[in-house]
């Protein structure tokens, strides 16, 4: 019964609408990496999230439309890379659609090969433990392989629609 009450009663969402409310939650921004046929590729992503302690999970949502979202499933490895304060026009940049987003970003490749970007606030390498749709995106489940946080700063946040910055 509850499954025909949702079905017939589920509202229509606007989303512009939709967009503006959720926008009032500030989420810390990542750049999601992964390296196939020896390239490196990525995009900047807002939707990212632990999982698990044991085992050690986490989790990021990829548009069904994503480029590199087939490239992570090829290369079966990515790499979540918390941004700093500092690295904005990185975030624009591989929130773009173009050809080479590394052209002029340091990296190193972490321990599955995925690219770890320089002065990130942390890296979180991992291997791909499962995939769920979820409407118009995939949710991508990755088990820790390696995680590291060394670099000093701050987080670059995303409020709003636009970028800020955390003060202490």
């Amino acid at each position: 019964m509850t499954d025909d009450l949702e079905a017939t009663s589920a509202p229509t969402i606007d989303a512009a609408h939709y967009r503006r409310v959720l926008g009032h939650f500030c989420t810390g921004i990542t750049i999601i990496t992964t390296v196939s046929d020896c390239q490196p590729a990525g995009f900047t992503c807002v939707s990212f999230t632990s999982v698990s302690l044991d085992p050690p999970l986490v989790a990021f949502l990829a548009q069904t439309t994503s480029s590199t979202l087939p490239k992570i499933r090829e290369s079966g490895v990515f790499c979540v890379n918390v941004l700093s304060e500092t690295q904005e026009t990185i975030c624009r940049a591989f929130a773009a659609k173009a050809v080479d987003k590394f052209q002029g970003i340091g990296w190193k490749p972490g321990a599955t090969g995925s690219p770890v970007l320089s002065e990130v606030l942390a890296s979180i390498d991992c291997r791909v433990e499962a995939e769920q749709p979820a409407g118009d995106h995939i949710l991508v489940l990755g088990r820790v392989v390696e995680m590291n946080a060394t670099y000093q700063g701050q987080p670059l946040l995303f409020y709003r629609g636009g970028y800020g910055r955390f003060e202490p």
